[in-house]
C-alpha cells in the first residue's frame, strides 16, 4: 500500500482551509498533520473542527503558529509543506519557501484551476495587485450597475475565518440584524457593512462549496469581491484587476498579485487623482508589461466625509482600514486622504498607542499617521478604544466601512469617510456588465 504524504498546510485563516477542503478533505494519498498561522494576530492554537475536517480527521487539524514550522517539519515528519496564503512580496514567499527546504519538506502551491468552483450563474471577479488599491469600490460599482438592470447581485466574499470556525461555516448578511448572529471582527464587519446600504447580500464563510451553493440561490449574478491580493475561489466570466496608481512598483513584486495581472482580462487603475499622471502613466506600463493583453481603465477614487463640521479645521485622529495599512503595506488610505482634502489637523496617534496598536506600529514601520482598525478580539477591541481616548483630537475620522463607533467608546465625535470608483478612461463599468451577461446570460427560470 503506497504511504500517505504528509502534509501541512501553511496559511493565514482564508486560503488555507479552502485549498483543503478542495484538495486534501477526501484525497486519501495526504494526511494533513496540521495547518500553520500568520499575519493575522490571534488566530493560531485552534484546531480546524471535525465538522469542517471531514470523516478522515475525526479529531480535527491543529493550527499552529507559522514559527513552528521547522520544529513541526521535523516531529511529524512532514513530506510536504503547501503554501495557502496571499498578500506577500517575492522575498517573503521565497524565505518560507527556503524554511521548508531546509527543514526537509518539499513546497507546494496549489494553483487557481485546481481551487475554483464553477457556477452556472455569471461570476465576476474583482482582484488585486495588492491589499488597499480599492478593489471593494469597484465590486460596488458592477453591484449598483447589475441592479439597475432588474437583477439580483450577490456577493461573495473572500473568507476570514477568525474565531469560532463551525459558526462561520457559512455567512449570510443580509440585513443588520445578521451581523449579531455571527462572532464577527471589526475586519469581517468593513467587509460586509458597506453591502448593507446596498440592500445587496453578502456571503462568505470556511466551506465555499456551502457559499457558493447560497450564492447561486440568492442571486443572479455573482460577484466575487476578493480579500488582500488573492485569485478568485469561484471560476470567473469576466477576470478584474485593480492596481493602484500610488504604489507602480507592486504590479510585479507582490504573490499572488502578479498572478491576477496574468489572468485577468481587465485592469482597472485607482487613484489617479492623487498618484497624480506619472506614477498613473508608470502603473499602466508595468501592467503592459506583465500582460499585454489587458484592457486598461483608469478610475478616480472620490472621497467625501459626512460630517464637515468635525474635519474642516479640526485637530483628527484617523482609523484606517487595518489590512491596508498592516500586511497590506499602505502608509496611509482613504481617511489621511480625506484629512488633507477637508484641511484638518492630523494628530500623529502613535505616541498614545496602546497594547495591539502599539505592537502593530512596531511591526509595521512604514505605517504613517493613522490607527489601524485592528479588533481581532474583545482585549483588541478595547486596546483599539483606549488608544483612541487617549489621542488629544477633536474629532475621530473613520474610514474603516465598520462602524466602530458601534462598538467601543472613542470617547470623542466622529466623522465618517466614504469612498467610492468612478471610471473616467477605458471600458466603464456598464461596458463590462454587458459583457459579462452577454458571455454569460443568467439561466431564466
Amino acid at each position: 500500500m503506497t504511504q500517505k504524504r504528509r502534509v501541512v498546510i501553511m496559511g493565514a485563516g482564508g486560503r488555507d482551509f479552502h485549498v483543503f477542503n478542495t484538495v486534501f478533505r477526501e484525497n486519501s494519498s495526504y494526511q494533513v498533520v496540521a495547518f500553520t498561522a500568520a499575519q493575522i494576530p490571534g488566530i493560531e492554537w485552534r484546531r480546524y473542527p471535525p465538522s469542517l475536517a471531514g470523516h478522515r480527521y475525526p479529531e480535527g487539524i491543529p493550527i499552529v503558529p507559522e514559527a513552528r514550522l521547522e520544529e513541526l517539519v521535523r516531529e511529524e515528519h512532514v513530506d510536504e509543506v503547501v503554501f495557502a496564503y496571499s498578500d506577500l512580496t517575492y522575498e517573503e514567499l521565497g524565505h518560507r519557501l527556503s524554511r521548508a527546504l531546509a527543514a526537509g519538506a518539499s513546497f507546494r502551491i496549489v494553483g487557481p484551476l485546481e481551487t475554483m468552483l464553477s457556477s452556472y450563474k455569471p461570476v465576476v471577479a474583482v482582484t488585486a495587485v495588492k491589499t488597499g488599491a480599492g478593489k471593494s469600490t469597484l465590486s460596488r460599482a458592477l453591484v449598483r450597475e447589475v441592479a439597475s438592470r432588474e437583477l439580483a447581485p450577490v456577493v461573495v466574499r473572500h473568507p476570514m475565518a477568525y474565531g469560532d470556525l463551525e459558526a462561520k461555516k457559512l455567512i449570510v448578511i443580509q440585513v443588520p440584524d445578521d451581523l449579531e448572529k455571527y462572532p464577527l471582527t471589526v475586519e469581517e464587519r468593513e467587509e460586509f457593512e458597506p453591502y448593507l446600504d446596498l440592500n445587496v447580500p453578502v456571503l462568505a464563510g470556511v466551506d465555499y462549496g456551502e457559499v457558493l451553493l447560497e450564492a447561486e440561490r440568492l442571486g443572479d449574478v455573482i460577484v466575487w469581491d476578493g480579500g488582500n491580493n488573492d485569485w478568485p475561489f469561484i471560476k470567473p466570466d469576466l477576470w478584474i484587476v485593480v492596481a493602484d496608481a500610488t504604489r507602480p512598483d507592486l504590479v510585479s513584486t507582490t504573490f499572488p498579485g502578479e498572478v491576477n495581472v496574468r489572468m485577468a482580462e481587465v485592469a482597472v487603475i485607482t487613484k489617479i487623482g492623487v498618484a497624480g499622471r506619472g506614477k498613473t502613466e508608470e502603473t499602466k506600463r508595468r501592467l503592459l508589461e506583465v500582460n499585454p493583453r489587458l484592457e486598461v481603465a483608469l478610475a478616480e477614487l472620490e472621497v467625501t466625509v459626512d460630517r464637515l463640521d468635525l474635519v474642516e479645521g479640526k485637530r483628527v485622529v484617523i482609523v484606517e482600514d487595518s489590512p491596508t495599512v498592516t500586511h497590506g503595506g499602505a502608509p496611509y488610505g482613504a481617511g489621511y486622504v480625506a484629512a488633507k482634502k477637508y484641511g484638518a489637523e492630523i494628530v500623529d496617534p502613535k505616541p498614545y498607542a496602546v497594547g495591539i496598536v502599539k505592537r502593530m506600529y512596531e511591526e509595521y514601520p512604514h505605517m504613517g499617521p493613522v490607527v489601524p482598525s485592528t479588533g481581532y478580539t474583545q482585549q483588541q477591541l478595547r486596546d483599539l478604544e483606549e488608544t483612541l481616548r487617549r489621542v488629544p483630537a477633536d474629532t475621530v475620522l473613520v474610514a474603516s466601512p465598520a462602524r466602530i463607533e458601534n462598538m467601543i467608546d472613542v470617547g470623542k465625535p466622529v466623522a465618517r469617510v466614504h469612498y467610492e470608483a468612478r471610471i473616467v478612461e477605458g471600458p466603464s463599468v456598464k461596458e463590462l456588465v454587458d459583457r459579462l451577461l452577454e458571455r454569460h446570460p443568467p439561466p431564466t427560470v
